[in-house]
């Protein structure tokens, strides 16, 4: 055992519907760790069902910090899990305990592992502005003009990401400077040991079909439902981060009555292959990451050899 001068975390990232939950349950059932969720989307209440959340019989078992934190007409941002995410690795670490971080938002475990560039906060007149702009022109023309300004920033944010979009033209338009300039500009990095651990199927028609089956269980288990109750709080607007992620975006299009339920299920699932597309491109980039591939064996057992091979624990 090698004496380690950092202490140790545990990164399980993966595309959507990659098994990336299933993997950190059966690690936390043999390892002393606390899991800590990944996910913008999981810390909203009430967004279970379209977020695939673990269900509540689960998180009592196996804790998952970092799941519902938040009210849906709140703001969560990568600074805001950054700041949470290491208070609590803090306090795992210090009882003796290993932090394992899982889910798919690459974003935030950028954001947690190498800082955040000293961006500025939102104007909410500007953003107000912009906002107005998007309902008014549409994000794929808000797109282009930053494809214009930030063509950097452009190739990374998809044409549909509205928020993404809304944010960078607000950061060119505060600082004058295109935001991924900005961004190369890194913070503090996480003083931590990291094993990165990779979940995704060789295969790119396996994550297709499970997608396909996971969105059509969604559908079954009452899915429509969840959006026509989150729809009718009060002050939570179809614009809102919360409701702009995969697969709400398209249920409330087919709330709206501008697609059919059919429409509504084939663009949800394009949506999301197009989200795992994006999380795969991003992961490849990733150094020292370990890839486990189901084809290649029992993910516990490519876990335990990477362990063993790195003297992790």
């Amino acid at each position: 055992m090698i004496e380690q001068k950092l202490p140790v975390a545990i990164f399980v990232m993966g595309p959507t519907a990659a098994g990336k939950t299933e993997l950190a349950v059966e690690l936390a059932r043999q390892l002393p760790v606390d899991v800590i969720s990944v996910d913008s989307a999981l810390v909203y209440r009430g967004m279970d069902i379209g977020t695939a959340k673990p269900d509540r019989e689960l998180l009592r078992e196996i804790p998952h910090a970092l799941v519902d934190v938040c009210e849906p007409q709140e703001a969560y941002s990568a600074a805001r899990f950054r700041v949470d995410a290491l208070k609590i690795m803090q306090k795992s670490t210090s009882a003796g305990r290993i932090p394992l971080l899982v889910g798919g938002t690459m974003l935030y475990f950028r954001a947690l592992e190498q800082g955040l560039s000293d961006l500025p906060e939102s104007d909410p007149e500007l953003r107000g502005a912009l906002q107005r702009r998007l309902q008014q022109d549409g994000s794929a023309v808000l797109h282009r003009e930053l494809q214009q300004q930030d063509p950097a920033s452009a190739k990374r944010i998809h044409a549909n990401d509205s928020q993404r979009i809304l944010r960078a033209l607000e950061v060119l338009a505060i600082t004058g400077q295109p935001l991924s300039r900005l961004q190369e500009q890194q913070g503090e990095k996480l003083p931590y040991n990291i094993l990165k651990l990779v979940k995704a199927p060789r295969e790119r028609t396996l994550l297709h079909e499970r997608i396909t089956l996971r969105f059509d269980v969604m559908l079954q288990s009452g899915f429509e439902e969840e959006v026509r109750s989150l729809m009718a709080r009060p002050g939570l607007s179809p614009q809102m981060p919360s409701m702009r992620a995969v697969g709400y975006r398209q249920m409330i299009e087919y709330l709206q009555g501008n697609d059919s339920r059919e429409e509504m299920r084939e663009k949800g699932i394009v949506a999301t292959r197009q989200l795992a597309k994006r999380q795969l491109t991003w992961l490849r980039r990733e150094n020292a990451a370990n890839w486990l591939h189901e084809e290649q064996g029992d993910a516990l057992e490519q876990v335990q050899k990477f362990i063993e091979l790195q003297a992790f624990l």
